[in-house]
């Protein structure tokens, strides 16, 4: 099994949960992780080069695939997907989903996502776009960057992911400085953004999110705001 591994902050609970989890001796040395940035995973993942990954949520609606219930998640912002103003506009190349995201939201100027745009943001916020809240203020609902998508072993998979979204990853204070300090980003962020404003499970509302967004990408039209539309019981 070869799983591929985005190195952002947004996923390091993931990371934590998966080294702890109790993994047959036999199974757990044929896991293997693949680490490469969102973009270079899609191309991965499509070519089979790997089994399973957190793939674009653009990307995870090829029909070839087979889904968790289990994404990046955010909701009203999310600090880490940004378009700087008053620049020329620019894609990030390590992204799928943002750019389009930026593009369908009539959004103008430089694409940034993952650490280097958390880090900038909790610099100097004034100067840039949070796309998930402009999402938000169009749409009134939650945005998923990223899904968990495989070609296979889906039921395995399913069981080691079971109890990640209904625990509190707790991250071993030294793990935390060392991120901090690499990615020039106080702990204090860190914790933040890790425990209010990232989260993962994938419910009503971020399906319904991610046909909205799929359908606009698609027919290339900009988002307006959805219906408010119950919450089934």
């Amino acid at each position: 099994m070869i799983f591929g591994k985005i190195d952002y902050i947004n996923l390091l609970p993931l990371h934590i949960y998966l080294k702890k989890y109790p993994l047959p001796n036999g199974f757990k040395a044929a896991f293997e992780y693949k680490k490469a940035v969102p973009s270079k995973l899609n191309k991965d993942l499509f070519y089979r080069r790997i089994d399973a990954a957190f793939v674009s949520s653009i990307e995870s609606a090829r029909k070839k695939y087979k889904n968790l219930n289990l994404g990046i998640c955010a909701r009203g912002h999310v600090w880490s997907v940004l378009v700087e103003k008053n620049t020329p506009m620019q894609k990030d190349l390590s992204s799928a989903s943002s750019n389009a995201l930026a593009e369908i939201l009539g959004a103008r100027g430089r694409v940034i996502i993952g650490d280097r745009a958390l880090a900038l943001y909790c610099q100097d916020e004034d100067r840039y776009v949070d796309l998930c809240a402009l999402w938000y203020e169009k749409t009134g609902l939650p945005f998923v960057f990223a899904r968990f998508s495989c070609t296979q072993k889906k039921i395995i998979y399913a069981k080691i992911l079971k109890n990640f979204t209904q625990k509190k990853i707790k991250i071993p204070r030294y793990i935390l400085e060392n991120y901090a300090q690499d990615r020039n980003i106080c702990s204090h962020k860190i914790r933040l953004y890790l425990n209010e404003v990232i989260y993962y499970k994938i419910g009503f509302r971020e399906e319904l999110a991610l046909r909205c967004f799929i359908r606009a990408v698609r027919f290339k039209f900009q988002c307006s705001r959805a219906p408010s539309i119950p919450t089934p019981l």
